[in-house]
Formats: structure tokens, sequence, C-alpha cells
């Protein structure tokens, strides 16, 4: 697909890689509708958006939670109001946080709201768009899902089980999407993307989302965190609360920070997938890796001995 003339809108656009697929698609030429939760990063991204546009190109920024369905369809209502339009042509579902670690001793509220966001994000924006896709001429889905949609793990000794079952649904969801399209409307394509751990904001976001910032976290909460951190093997003997809090803002840093894929490369493999043509979109080296560990021996993939990033990277 080319993405010039096209209209596209992007969920989680405020940051990271929904922010780089913004700035490029807009580069690309294509107008771009974009919602997120945070008014201040969307601002940041219509200004960078608008900078790297051609003439012609409109970006509109919207609040939105998508996990919330009447948001998501007064999102969809504000995109064919101010970019009067009966269709669009690109829906990228990229709007997704972490937590609910544990199903078993984790905090139900904190599931669940990973899972409405992660799932229930990608659900409500197809519910609101995959219609106006349906209307184009030409219409493409994107979903994005994650290596954790084909291994439910961070490797031994780590629950993760609300994104894990999200990024599952999403991938099965998109993958049933392919026949559906191909039979009630051949001219829509779908695909499903899986990023490794690319450079963003998700850590820094996700205790945002959940109430709160890794510099305010509660004693009950300090109490989990020392409790998983031990687990793992973690020498946090003597560490203070205070000290502990800073560990947990310098941890979101460096997971952006050093990511072995920056958010402006991976929105270009995106990018380059879409007009390829593809399905299924891996983004990074460790996502090829991973994805070919777990088809080479499923059965090892979990448990003591199971599958981790240090196992096949050496790290």
């Amino acid at each position: 697909m080319d993405f010039a003339g096209k209209l596209a809108v992007v969920t989680g656009g405020g940051t990271g890689m929904g922010r780089e697929l913004v700035v490029q698609l807009a580069g690309a030429g294509a107008s771009v509708a974009t919602c997120d939760v945070n008014g201040e990063t969307l601002a940041e991204t219509k200004n960078r958006a608008e900078a790297a546009a051609p003439a012609g190109v409109r970006v509109t920024t919207h609040i939105c939670d998508v996990a919330d369905e009447a948001d998501m369809l007064k999102f969809r209502d504000e995109v064919m109001a101010q970019h009067d339009t009966d269709h669009v042509n690109l829906v990228f579902n990229n709007a997704g946080i972490a937590g609910g670690g544990s199903f078993i001793t984790g905090d139900r509220a904190e599931w669940e709201k990973t899972f409405a966001v992660d799932w229930g994000g990608v659900y409500n924006g197809c519910r609101a768009f995959v219609p106006l896709l349906v209307a184009s001429d030409e219409g493409y889905l994107i979903n994005t899902s994650s290596v954790n949609g084909f291994w439910a793990s961070l490797g031994p000794g780590i629950a993760h089980t609300a994104y894990c079952t999200a990024k599952f649904a999403v991938k099965g969801f998109t993958e049933a999407l392919l026949e559906d399209f191909r039979i009630n409307a051949p001219h829509v394509k779908a695909a499903v993307v899986m990023p490794g751990h690319i450079g963003t904001d998700i850590v820094i976001n996700t205790r945002r989302v959940h109430g709160g910032d890794s510099e305010a976290m509660s004693a009950e909460e300090l109490v989990q965190l020392r409790a998983d951190l031990t687990r793992r093997g973690m020498p946090i003997d003597g560490v203070s609360d205070d000290d502990l809090r800073k560990m947990m803002v310098m941890m979101g840093e460096m997971f952006r920070d050093n990511a072995p894929t920056t958010a402006a490369a991976a929105a270009a493999t995106i990018l380059d997938g879409v007009r390829e043509g593809k399905w299924r979109i891996l983004v990074g080296d460790d996502a090829h890796q991973l994805d070919k560990a777990v088809r080479a021996d499923p059965e090892a993939a979990y448990g003591p001995e199971g599958l981790s990033l240090q196992s096949i990277f050496g790290q």
C-alpha cells in the first residue's frame, strides 16, 4: 500500500512506537488521526508529525481510553467529523501497557486493567473502525501483539499473565480475521505485529495508567516488588524503600534507552511490512530468534530450564 493520500488511525500515539508511526505516516503523505490518554505527549507527537509532513497532510489528536468502548466510539466520530470522511484506510491498534503479572497473587484490578487495554483496546478499535475500513476502496488493519503473543513468559521465575493472555488474544483474533476479510471484505488486509524489546516508555507509562508512578509506590506495592525481585535472585537486602523506588524509575529508563531496537526503527519495520502486504510482522532480531526457538521446541519453552533472553542470546 502506498500511504500518500491515505487516512490512518493510530492508537497510543503519545509516545513510543505509536508516536513514530504517526510521524512516519505523515512524512509519507498520509493524514493521521491519533489518540492517547495523555494530551501533552499527543501535542508533541502532532508537532513532530506536522514538521515531517508534506503540504496537504492533516494530523489530528484525540483523548481516548482505548479500554472504554464509549471513548473509542467518540474517537471514531471525531475522526469522521474532523477529517470529513466516511472511511479510513489504515488502522493501527497500537496502544498497550504492562502489569498484572500474577493471576494468583497479583492485584485483580491491575490484571483486568492491563487486559482491558491490551486486548479490549484492540477489540474496541476494531468494532469502531473496521466498518470504516470496509467502506474504503483499500483498507489495512494492523494489530500490535508481542513476542508474548507466541511465548507467554518473560523467562523462568517471572509471572506475566495478563499481558501475555491479551497478546495471545490479539494474535489469534487477527489471524482469524484474515479469512473473515477474504470472505466478506477482500479489499481489506490484516496484519499482526509482534515486537520484541523496543525502546519505548511502556514501563514508565504503565505505572501512570495503573494509578501512580515509580517514585510514589505504596508500601503494599513495595512489599510485592521485594518479593518478586528476591524470587528472581536480585540482591536487595538492605535496599531502602526510597532506593527501591529510584531503582524502578531507573529500570523504566533503561528499558527505553538500552533496547536493541528503537521505536523509530520498529515503526519503520512495521510500515515496510504494510507496504509489502505482509500479515505477520516480527520486529527486532530478538523477536525472530524467539520465534525460531519456540517453534523448534515448544515443550522446552517454559519451566525452570525454559527459554529466556539469556539462554537465547547468551546475555
